[in-house]
């Protein structure tokens, strides 16, 4: 039997590493069916191992029916029709309902057959670069969100480490990341200019627009700059504001543009306030779709990428096998707020 692969710093428990190993040498034909692997002794003496942890990993093998004891001989391979589990890495930027929406999607599309891991790095290259150093190799796909806002170079410098066939980016594409690998990505600036076009008969009623750029929360540049371009095309007059406060000032003929809920919730809270009627003297345009938008003052207009789209796309790619670059649908739900 060929070597086992196995890596004592990974987090994968050795056991699962030898099950792994020996069940991936049976799919790939390097072990045949009444082929004798090594005891249990000779295994742990080769690899340094405790005799417990190749117990383990021998006892989950039967359990499989992938190998069987014969008393006095040893342990033989009893099946080659192995179906190994896929492993896959899913790395976010954060946790909120949207991303659940394309994680729910996406695991639901892949079945029960397949193992999800996952993890969030939070916008930090040094975690990002630590989860991925601590765990390659031990997938067999890394789903990623590549949300950095600083230095860029050493993200593509640490996703490189990844073989191309093995990455797929999610929600954004890294265009300066060479190779054949699979995305599904919104393209923001592009997606929001034509969603507010689209929009542009009920934003005509408006003298001015108004972006609100989310305080701490990071998002993509690039959808301030979609919202200005669209401003300048169409002859509005447009400011970009940090955030609604119950003190910001809000005034008839405004339509804002709002990313964030805390937001929004304020804007609605400040309408009312000042007997201003939101799809009247005020507009609103929110950006992700939820099911309270839809109910919410008759109506919340929101614009929006498909975030279950999203996540079935991904699992599609790897059903496939698949290393297409996707744009996700980005779409336009003009209500009552408008």
């Amino acid at each position: 039997m060929k070597g086992l692969n196995i890596d004592t710093s990974s987090k994968v428990p050795v056991y699962l590493q030898i099950v792994d190993s020996i069940m991936a040498a049976v799919r790939d034909g390097g072990l045949k069916r009444d082929q004798q692997i090594p005891s249990i002794n000779e295994l742990s003496e080769h690899y340094l191992l405790s005799r417990g942890t190749v117990e383990k990993a021998y006892k989950e093998l039967r359990d499989k029916k992938v190998i069987i004891s014969v008393k006095g001989k040893g342990y033989f391979i009893n099946r080659t029709d192995v179906v190994m589990p896929l492993r896959i890495l899913l790395l976010f930027n954060k946790i909120s309902n949207y991303k659940k929406q394309v994680y729910n999607a996406f695991v639901k599309s892949l079945g029960d057959s397949v193992f999800v891991d996952l993890h969030v790095h939070h916008h930090s290259v040094p975690l990002f670069e630590s989860l991925i150093n601590n765990h390659l190799g031990d997938y067999d796909y890394y789903v990623i969100m590549p949300h950095f806002y600083d230095h860029p170079e050493e993200v593509l410098r640490i996703i490189r480490q990844i073989p191309s066939d093995q990455l797929i980016l999610l929600d954004k594409d890294l265009p300066a990341l060479s190779g054949d690998y699979a995305a599904v990505y919104q393209n923001f600036e592009k997606d929001i200019n034509e969603a507010l076009f689209e929009a542009l008969p009920a934003l005509k009623k408006y003298e001015n627009m108004v972006f609100v750029n989310p305080g701490l929360t990071p998002y993509p540049d690039e959808i301030k700059k979609g919202f200005q371009y669209f401003c300048r095309m169409n002859d509005f007059n447009f400011s970009v504001i940090e955030g609604v406060e119950m003190y910001t000032p809000v005034k008839k003929g405004q339509a804002y543009v709002i990313i964030e809920e805390t937001d929004l919730v304020n804007l609605v809270k400040i309408c009312r306030n000042n007997k201003l009627r939101i799809g009247k003297d005020v507009g609103i345009v929110s950006y992700n779709e939820t099911l309270l938008k839809e109910i919410l003052l008759d109506g919340i207009t929101v614009i929006s990428t498909d975030h279950e789209q999203m996540g079935e796309t991904a699992a599609q790619m790897i059903m496939e096998k698949s290393q297409e670059k996707v744009k996700n649908p980005f779409r336009l739900i003009l209500r009552n707020s408008l």
